[in-house]
């Protein structure tokens, strides 16, 4: 699949605050309305509305409601991934599965709004890509698992299991949640080679 190039507009003022303000107002509304309802019901009239700002201002930032989403993802999928390095290495698997649930719980509403709300498919392509840049970055020990297949599983598997557990009326401790992601995806994907 080919990534498109995502848009920035060049602001002289970059830095403004007006600028970052404006910014992390869209990010609040699209997240606000991606918990009432999908992101194919939602409008850049709806999110502009929601943000408080003019209508052609979106414009001024994102070229669609899209790519908007786009921003958000690729920020919580980094912020996310490198909270969970850990378990990616082979140094404490335990920290980064820790890691990587706690951050989950401490901004369940966002992720619940990510996963389950019409995004879940960036956030899977983003996190892959990102593990994807680890991997080839640290290479690998497996001669047995081709390193695509292991970041597929991985990711696939992480967002997954984060889905499911969001969605529970009475989830899982994290602890126990951290212990089922590191035993079920991080840990099997470490494994040398089967006999």
């Amino acid at each position: 699949m080919k990534q498109s190039k995502v848009y920035r507009p060049s602001f002289a003022t970059a830095s403004d605050p007006r600028v970052r303000q404006t910014r992390e107002a869209l990010r609040g509304a699209l997240l606000d309305l991606l918990q009432e309802k999908p992101l194919e019901a939602i409008t850049i009239r709806d999110i502009a509305a929601t943000a408080g700002i003019g209508y052609t201002t979106f414009f001024r930032h994102h070229r669609s409601k899209e790519e908007l989403l786009d921003d958000v993802a690729a920020a919580e999928i980094k912020a996310l991934f490198e909270l969970t390095l850990p378990a990616l290495g082979d140094t404490d698997t335990r920290a980064g599965a820790l890691a990587l649930c706690h951050y989950v719980a401490q901004h369940r509403a966002l992720w619940t709004s990510l996963l389950t709300g019409g995004a879940a498919g960036r956030l899977k392509e983003a996190f892959i890509r990102l593990t994807r840049e680890f991997a080839e970055e640290h290479g690998s020990d497996h001669d047995w698992l081709p390193p695509e297949v292991g970041v597929i599983l991985g990711a696939s598997g992480t967002l997954e299991l984060l889905t499911w557990w969001l969605q529970q009326d009475a989830p899982l401790p994290v602890e126990q949640l951290a212990t089922i992601h590191e035993r079920l995806i991080v840990k099997p994907l470490m494994q040398t080679a089967p006999d």
